[in-house]
C-alpha cells in the first residue's frame, strides 16, 4: 500500500518541481532542476517509505467471540489492575465450593486461578442457607486495595484484599455475614453490588425475590471501612426488577441497571432505569429490556457487569447454553454497551467485541 503513497507523491514533487522551474528557468530542461533537489528528495522519500511501512504494519483489534471462553460461568465482575482483568464469577450449575476467577488483558488469552476465599466451608453461620458460593462483586477501593461481596448460603459476605488475587479475608473481624439471610426474610438476601461514587462515597446494593417473584433491591451507604452501614437499608426498587443490581454513573445520571424474568429460562433479560440520585427515585429507561433472547443463539441474557476502556463502555453477562436437564448452564459474553443521544442506554447487539 505504501508503495502507491510514494508514488503519488513522486508525481505530485515532479509537477511541482516542473512548475518551479518553468517560472524561473528555462521551461525546457525541468529535468536538470529535479537532479539539483536529488538529495533532498531521496531522502524524502525514505523518509516516506518508513512511514508507510508503519502504516502497513498496523492491523485492525482482533474480534473477541462469544462466550469469550470455554466452560460454564455465571454473574460475572470484573476488575481492572494495571493492565489486566480480573473476572470472578458463579460456576455452574449454581455454584461452587468456591469462584471460578480468570486472568486476562486481551479477552482471548485467560489464565485460572483459585483463590483462598470465600468458600463454602469459610462462609457459613448460624444463619446460613445452603446456597453454595455465587454472584461476587469486586472493586478496587479508594484505598488501594480491593473489596469483595459475595453470596455464599443466601447471605452477603464481605472480604478485603491487597491485591486481585489475594490472600483474601473476611471483612469483619467476627468472621461473620455482612447481611444475614433473615434480614429482610420475605425477600432473597443475595447478589450484593459495591459501588463507589465520584465523592469516594461508597454504597451497596442487593436483594432478589424467592421463587422467581417479588424481587427488590435494596441500598445502604457504607462507611470508610467498606463494611458499617450509614443508617438503615432503604428499598430502592425500580420498574419491573428481580434481581443483580449493577450501577453506573455517566454524566451526573445514575443507572441502576437490572435482571428481570426468569434466570433458568427465555424470560431473563437486562433492563434499566435512571435517577439524578444513588437512592432514586427512578424512572424506567429508554429502549427496555437492552438485551434478552435472541432466536437461538443468545437465551435468558443476564446478571451483568459493566466496564469501560478508552471513550467505549462494555457489558460483561452471561447467557443460558441449551441443553435438556433439569439444572441451568450458563456462558460468559462480552459486547458494547452504546447510549443515544438523549441519555438512554441502546439495546445491545450481540455480535462480539474488537478489544
Amino acid at each position: 500500500m505504501h508503495f502507491k503513497i510514494v508514488y503519488g507523491i513522486m508525481k505530485i514533487l515532479d509537477v511541482q518541481l516542473y512548475f518551479t522551474n518553468s517560472s524561473s528557468m528555462n521551461f525546457k530542461t525541468p529535468r536538470k532542476q529535479v537532479r539539483k533537489y536529488q538529495p533532498i528528495f531521496i531522502k524524502f522519500l525514505g523518509l516516506v517509505i518508513f512511514i508507510g511501512s508503519l502504516i502497513s504494519c498496523q492491523h485492525p483489534k482482533a474480534l473477541v467471540y462469544n462466550p469469550i471462553l470455554p466452560g460454564y460461568y455465571a454473574d460475572p465482575t470484573i476488575v481492572l489492575d494495571q493492565d489486566t482483568y480480573y473476572i470472578y464469577a458463579t460456576k455452574d450449575p449454581w455454584g461452587g465450593e468456591d469462584l471460578a476467577v480468570f486472568e486476562t488483558k486481551d479477552f482471548k488469552s485467560f489464565k485460572e486461578h483459585t483463590l483462598n476465599w470465600p468458600t463454602k466451608s469459610a462462609c457459613t453461620s448460624s444463619t446460613s442457607g445452603s446456597a453454595n458460593v455465587w454472584a461476587p462483586s469486586v472493586t478496587k477501593g479508594v484505598d488501594g486495595k480491593f473489596y469483595m461481596y459475595v453470596s455464599v448460603g443466601n447471605e452477603v459476605w464481605a472480604g478485603v484484599s491487597d491485591q486481585p488475587l489475594g490472600p483474601w479475608r473476611n471483612l469483619k473481624e467476627d468472621d461473620t455475614p455482612l447481611i444475614k439471610k433473615d434480614l429482610f426474610p420475605e425477600y432473597h438476601m443475595i447478589d450484593a453490588e459495591i459501588f463507589i461514587d465520584d465523592d469516594e462515597q461508597a454504597y451497596l446494593y442487593w436483594g432478589s425475590g424467592w421463587d422467581w417473584k417479588n424481587g427488590a433491591c435494596f441500598v445502604v451507604k457504607l462507611q470508610p471501612d467498606m463494611h458499617t452501614f450509614m443508617g438503615a437499608p432503604v428499598n430502592v426498587t425500580p420498574p419491573d426488577y428481580f434481581e443483580g443490581p449493577y450501577m453506573l454513573k455517566k454524566e451526573g445520571l445514575y443507572y441502576l441497571m437490572y435482571s428481570n424474568g426468569k434466570a433458568i429460562d427465555s424470560t431473563y433479560n437486562i433492563q434499566y432505569a435512571v435517577g439524578k440520585t444513588p437512592l432514586g427515585p427512578w424512572i424506567k429507561g429508554g429502549n427496555n429490556p437492552i438485551l434478552q433472547t435472541q432466536g437461538d443463539t443468545i437465551i435468558g441474557p443476564g446478571h451483568h457487569t459493566v466496564f469501560q476502556k478508552e471513550n467505549q463502555y462494555y457489558i460483561l453477562y452471561h447467557k443460558i447454553f441449551p441443553q435438556k436437564k433439569d439444572y441451568v448452564l450458563r456462558q460468559l459474553c462480552l459486547d458494547s454497551l452504546n447510549f443515544d443521544d438523549d441519555n438512554h442506554i441502546e439495546k445491545v447487539i450481540p455480535q462480539g467485541v474488537r478489544f
